[in-house]
């Protein structure tokens, strides 16, 4: 066996490298972000020499730097656009600069509201999404379902903190990829089939999901109780249990859900961990209904609607993350 402190060495240097890899990394994205909006400021300059300007600059550096790629007319092209679309936006500047030039071309072209975009630049930073997950979620109006909307739960009223950020994970609707489901599919079809594709329903959830378990086991008084979908958050800091209806919502789920985030609180969640939070997740909802319905339960409960996408444009297929991007941009645990 080796010796710990030999073992804390070589692991302090390997972090170290880690970290100046990622370093090196950053730094060098935003010098070649950087080097595209100076060229993009040159070709702006002088468009006045005619249409075959930047065909022919183009050209000379294709000649110049063969084995230099990100020069094409249409690449140069994008830099000129990108110049036009920043020159007066000091703050815009610095964080375009944080993200690789595929993303910016994505946001440029996919998201014309500046605000709106500023926000997904926001997110690609936090949460490490690759250009094609950053993609999937515009296709999906991310920023409509999780910032727009108008969210129904009760936080403000059964969370002593984090209540907005509580709010803030909830979208409305859930847009979930289950295209195989059966038209008539049942509860317990959709929970294996989430469970199937549980990487792409953890990034439909939201940064800080870890999966603890389905059908999740709570044993009160010798009778066992199960809860479909069982999730730990890391920044909430607390257990989030989610029920799965494939019917209108019905004020009696929301009394079964108080009863399983009472157990979660009593049998399964420590002393460092926040209260539990329920998410009933249904196929249709009157509103007026769940906001009454949530007024009178005393634990921290949000109703959202999901839909199923019955058929993807062939584009938002091709788009799609990969299971490997994925995995590489979320928590992923068997248990707390």
């Amino acid at each position: 066996m080796l010796d710990k402190s030999f073992q804390e060495i070589t692991s302090n240097i390997k972090n170290d490298i880690t970290k100046t890899q990622l370093e090196i990394m950053t730094d060098a994205n935003k010098k070649l972000v950087n080097l595209y909006f100076n060229i993009g400021k040159t070709l702006e300059e002088n468009s006045s020499w005619g249409n075959k300007f930047i065909d022919n600059v183009a050209i000379e550096l294709k000649m110049s730097f063969p084995n230099l790629k990100g020069f094409s007319v249409r690449n140069l092209k994008y830099m000129k656009s990108f110049y036009n679309e920043y020159k007066d936006d000091e703050e815009f500047v610095q964080l375009v600069a944080q993200l690789p030039w595929k993303h910016n071309i994505t946001l440029m072209q996919k998201v014309k509201d500046k605000e709106i975009r500023k926000w997904y630049m926001s997110r690609c930073l936090e949460d490490g999404w690759s250009d094609s997950i950053l993609v999937y979620q515009i296709d999906t109006n991310l920023y409509d379902r999780q910032v727009s909307a108008i969210k129904h739960n009760n936080f403000g009223l059964t969370l002593k903190q984090n209540s907005d950020l509580a709010n803030n994970m909830m979208k409305e609707p859930y847009v979930f990829d289950l295209i195989e489901l059966t038209q008539d599919y049942k509860e317990k079809e959709l929970e294996n089939k989430m469970l199937g594709k549980l990487k792409n329903i953890l990034l439909e959830l939201g940064n800080g999901f870890s999966f603890v378990g389905n059908q999740y086991k709570i044993t009160i008084d010798n009778q066992d109780f199960y809860i479909d979908l069982l999730f730990y958050h890391i920044k909430l800091k607390c257990y989030i249990a989610v029920e799965l209806k494939v019917v209108e919502f019905k004020p009696e789920f929301a009394s079964k859900m108080g009863f399983y985030l009472t157990a979660l609180d009593e049998e399964v969640k420590d002393e460092n961990d926040n209260p539990s939070i329920g998410i009933i997740l249904c196929q249709n909802k009157s509103n007026k209904i769940v906001d009454y319905t949530l007024k009178y339960i005393n634990k921290p409960v949000g109703v959202s609607e999901y839909k199923i996408f019955e058929q993807l444009t062939q584009e938002i297929q091709e788009k799609l993350p990969t299971e490997e991007e994925i995995r590489l941009h979320l928590p992923m645990v068997e248990d707390k």
